[in-house]
């Protein structure tokens, strides 16, 4: 389902492009050419003023439909207006404030956000995870193909086991239910369905956090029970933060920043770190490093020495 939402997006931009260049003088012409895509990443920077990485997915779903249905090499487009990249410092909730937060929210939803919490996931890798993917003796929780495909384990909180033991039961319960009706079968990743014709009804492969109701896949039309959806996660959090009385611009991936933050605040070693995120170089978990210094034994402003606080230095 990753793919399928990848598809999705990429097509979007292919849409996005055609509907510009048929706005434009000489629509006549041919949409495969590399200076109607240089004007349109352009386009993009100056006018819409997207960010680096939205002008970064636009040009990458360009450079797969040029060279999927087009047979077209776009060539060097070194020289194309590129989006400034902006270097800004991730939001982070303090400890009192996810403690907060996590108070807020019960049931399924709660649960889910404890474990990004708790193991630095990022939201979709949450809603995917399958009852597989969790290690109670070793208390590691299996992330399969996360960003760029890669494989890694991160941490599962010993206080969420027995609250986890007894969700897995209800959704074992609720996959007998629809295994009975016939719609037990889970989708697969890759070709696992080729390979292992039985695994789409075993336990292990069931989805962690289940839909509530069952819908049909878009590819096959086979209907089944997909995961929870990550728009109801992050209308929960969101819900969560207001009730909480925090005003912060945050999402469910601010959690995944709190938690390589507190983990730091802790003394636990970055690169370390680096592993739990999944990051592929150390430098962008680095980012966490600016927040911390501003966390940890923070300098007392000048203004507090005014009513009477310890004098500054050179005074």
């Amino acid at each position: 389902m990753n793919a399928y939402r990848t598809e999705t997006t990429y097509l979007g931009w292919v849409d996005a492009y055609c509907r510009y260049c048929g706005q434009r003088e000489g629509a006549d012409q041919t949409i495969l050419s590399a200076d109607r895509v240089r004007d349109f990443l352009a386009y993009l920077a100056i006018q819409r003023q997207v960010s680096a990485s939205t002008q970064n997915q636009a040009f990458n779903s360009l450079l797969t439909f040029f060279r999927l249905v087009g047979n077209v090499d776009l060539g060097d487009l070194k020289n194309t207006v590129r989006a400034r990249k902006r270097t800004t410092l991730p939001v982070v909730f303090s400890v009192d404030e996810v403690r907060n937060i996590l108070a807020q929210v019960q049931g399924t939803a709660g649960l889910i956000l404890k474990i990004i919490y708790g193991g630095g996931l990022r939201v979709n890798e949450g809603c995917r995870l399958r009852i597989k993917d969790i290690d109670f003796d070793q208390h590691l929780i299996h992330v399969r193909d996360g960003k760029g495909g890669k494989d890694r384990t991160t941490l599962l909180g010993a206080t969420l086991v027995d609250d986890l033991r007894a969700h897995i039961a209800r959704v074992l319960a609720r996959h007998d239910g629809d295994l009975a009706a016939g719609h037990g079968a889970v989708l697969l990743p890759d070709a696992l369905a080729v390979k292992y014709p039985g695994a789409a009804t075993e336990k292990a492969w069931q989805y962690l956090f289940p839909a509530a109701t069952l819908s049909v896949d878009p590819r096959s039309g086979i209907v089944r029970r997909h995961h929870v959806s990550d728009s109801a996660l992050q209308r929960a959090l969101k819900a969560a933060v207001r009730r909480a009385g925090i005003h912060k611009h945050a999402s469910v991936h601010t959690l995944r920043h709190s938690f390589a933050t507190h983990l730091l605040l802790r003394g636990v070693d970055i690169r370390q770190i680096q592993e739990y995120l999944g990051h592929a170089r150390v430098e962008t978990t680095m980012i966490y490093t600016h927040v911390v210094k501003d966390m940890r034994n923070p300098v007392a402003s000048p203004l507090d020495t005014l009513a009477g606080g310890p004098a500054v230095s050179g005074e």
